[in-house]
């Protein structure tokens, strides 16, 4: 399921934010004001989206986006000229005063972009081999053991390396396999 986390520092833009979604069809699994409540959100689900504005009370859009999961993708709701300066991947940006029209459109779009996303790699875990399946199950028990992770944190922790490095998730698997057996 992919949840849809509201965040601005003003409660009242949330909840507006909030009932256009709810009315369009979508739902939303948490309104906040602060990024680190939008942390705690996006760590019950696998993927979503968060609808923010440039700055929250406690961090710019920015840092938000460094600390969400790849798995998540962000809609910035802020004036042109905060959005457009910088190029963060994962961010589309939405101008302000904001459209009905726009923003569900905006939001139907990332939605059916992140279900192409989830289905692509669904996919891709069905083709892997018993041998590969293995050597992912015994780095995920490696790193539960050794850094008290969960089996979900085991595996984001691997996926994200995955992504950062470059590499396949079984090839992560085998270098956190080499690493940490020494």
């Amino acid at each position: 399921m992919t949840g849809i986390i509201v965040v601005f520092p003003n409660k009242d833009n949330a909840t507006n934010i909030r009932n256009l979604l709810a009315r369009g069809g979508m739902d939303v699994i948490g309104v906040c004001s602060t990024g680190a409540q939008a942390m705690h959100y996006a760590d019950t689900v696998d993927d979503g989206i968060v609808v923010c504005g440039y700055r929250m009370k406690d961090m710019m859009y920015t840092q938000l986006r460094e600390y969400l999961p790849d798995s998540f993708e962000m809609l910035l709701i802020a004036s042109q000229d905060k959005w457009s300066s910088g190029d963060v991947e994962g961010v589309v940006g939405l101008s302000t005063p904001i459209k009905v029209y726009d923003l569900m459109n905006t939001m139907n779009m990332m939605l059916q972009s992140m279900d192409r996303k989830r289905k692509k790699r669904k996919k891709e875990a069905k083709n892997r081999d018993p041998k590969q399946q293995e050597t992912i199950r015994r780095a995920k028990e490696l790193l539960m053991e050794r850094n008290n992770m969960s089996e979900g944190e085991a595996h984001r922790y691997l996926q994200k390396n995955s992504m950062d490095s470059g590499t396949n998730m079984v090839e992560t698997a085998e270098m956190v396999l080499s690493i940490m057996a020494e």
